[in-house]
């Protein structure tokens, strides 16, 4: 059964772009031209990733990402826009995106991009047989979901491949390097600033205080260390 893709984007042509480089790389995919369809759509139906333009009619594509976290859903998000400065991408980033790519794309890249992060984020919640422990934290591959003393902890699918790429390996010093390839992967580029993004964002979902964090802590020059 072919993965499912959920593109929201108001611009019918580029609709139909999205669809073609979809069918292309063998995904299903359907779409909507407003926000409040989407999370209409997403209420009803599971998909493996969105593909989620900024400019809608009805409401900020920002505003859609917003709402479909804090519901606590973790399906993939990319978005796609033609809003290219970086302020955009790291808010973007720091809402609950997973990945932002600018208009106009190269279809064979964007694909290729797609289908990463689809994997990644599976990869991210699968193949562990067993409740993981570590520390205050506990993550359950039934339900992939984490948990800190016993109460849930809601991560987007790239806050969940880092916090568990970090309870796999409690107390371990992890460099920028390690942690691009464990959460995005070699074919995707990433550049420092998302990374300290995705650190920030999970600080502020693990730590008492976001400001003087215990679980996570720089290494100045180094990268990160998990203290579990």
């Amino acid at each position: 059964m072919p993965d499912k893709v959920l593109i929201v984007d108001d611009d019918a042509s580029i609709c139909k772009l999205l669809q073609k480089v979809m069918g292309i790389n063998g995904l299903e995919s359907e779409f909507v031209n407003s926000g409040s369809k989407a999370l209409e759509k997403i209420k009803t139906n599971t998909y493996d990733i969105i593909l989620m333009d900024i400019m809608l009619g009805d409401m900020e594509g920002f505003d859609v990402i917003k709402k479909i976290r804090s519901n606590g859903i973790k399906t993939p998000i990319m978005v796609i826009s033609g809003r290219n400065e970086d302020y955009d991408s790291l808010y973007g980033l720091s809402i609950g995106a997973d990945d932002y790519v600018t208009k106009p794309f190269r279809p064979v890249v964007l694909g290729a991009k797609v289908k990463a992060l689809i994997r990644r984020s599976r990869d991210a919640v699968t193949g562990t047989p067993k409740t993981m422990n570590c520390g205050p934290f506990k993550y359950d591959p039934a339900t992939m979901k984490f948990y800190k003393h016993d109460k849930e902890i809601y991560l987007s699918s790239k806050e969940s491949a880092m916090m568990l790429m970090f309870i796999k390996m409690p107390n371990h010093v992890f460099t920028k390097e390690n942690i691009h390839e464990a959460v995005w992967g070699e074919d995707i580029a990433i550049d420092d600033n998302a990374i300290m993004v995705y650190i920030n964002r999970l600080r502020g979902k693990i730590e008492d205080d976001k400001q003087n964090p215990v679980y996570i802590t720089t290494l100045k020059g180094i990268g990160y260390r998990f203290n579990a």
